[in-house]
């Protein structure tokens, strides 16, 4: 397949910020792009996971509709695809995107992106307020600043990052503070001055998702 059809310029305009906050995290980062019929799921990987089994992955993740049915899976990097929503979109009209998306000829092949949680089998657990998800991401953040100075090694970066993202929040209930990470950095609390609906939380086996009306959290 050459290019997915987006539903309209909106969703272009959407999944081209869902990218560059992605990019923000993990600037060599992959997105995953998944479609099936008339949807498209978009997935992101916020904080890598360890070991086989990945424990501690926290995976974003936005769907959009599709105009036009498709059935895709690739890996590419999301900076392909920045490009390609600005190049596209500045041959419009100014300020346009393209609803037209065209899939990078190159591909990758990152590890997080063989381990899909369920699409079934979720039970509810319970709720979190944004504004609580949002605190314990900014102290997270400011721990990790503190710990890491300029200068810290690479190995010692990542163990630390480990540390504080895969312990637990104080919200009841509880979930893995890299879940409040992701949900900030990828833009899916909204805004402070407004008002915020609670983030739904479900479970399903080693899996958590946390969920807004404007994306979802998956943690490992």
């Amino acid at each position: 397949m050459s290019a997915l059809r987006l539903e309209d310029g909106q969703s272009a305009a959407d999944l081209a910020t869902y990218v560059r906050r992605a990019k923000g995290v993990d600037e060599s980062g992959d997105v995953r792009l998944q479609a099936l019929g008339s949807v498209l799921a978009a997935w992101t990987c916020v904080v890598p996971g360890g070991g086989l089994l990945g424990n501690g992955l926290v995976l974003g993740l936005r769907t959009y509709a599709l105009a036009e049915p498709a059935h895709l899976d690739v890996t590419v990097p999301l900076a392909a695809i920045t490009d390609r929503l600005a190049r596209d979109g500045a041959a419009g009209e100014p300020g346009s995107v393209p609803t037209e998306l065209p899939v990078p000829p190159m591909t990758t092949s990152p590890s997080w992106a063989a381990l899909s949680p369920p699409r079934g089998g979720w039970e509810p657990v319970g709720q979190v307020g944004a504004a609580d998800l949002e605190e314990a991401a900014r102290a997270g953040i400011a721990e990790i600043a503190q710990g890491a100075p300029s200068g810290s090694g690479a190995a010692a970066v990542a163990d630390l990052r480990r540390r504080v993202w895969g312990r637990a929040t104080g919200t009841v209930p509880p979930v893995p503070s890299g879940g409040a990470f992701g949900l900030h950095a990828l833009g899916f609390l909204g805004r402070p001055d407004q008002e915020r609906d609670p983030v739904t939380v479900h479970a399903a086996g080693p899996w958590t998702r946390l969920s807004t009306r404007a994306g979802f959290v998956l943690t490992r």
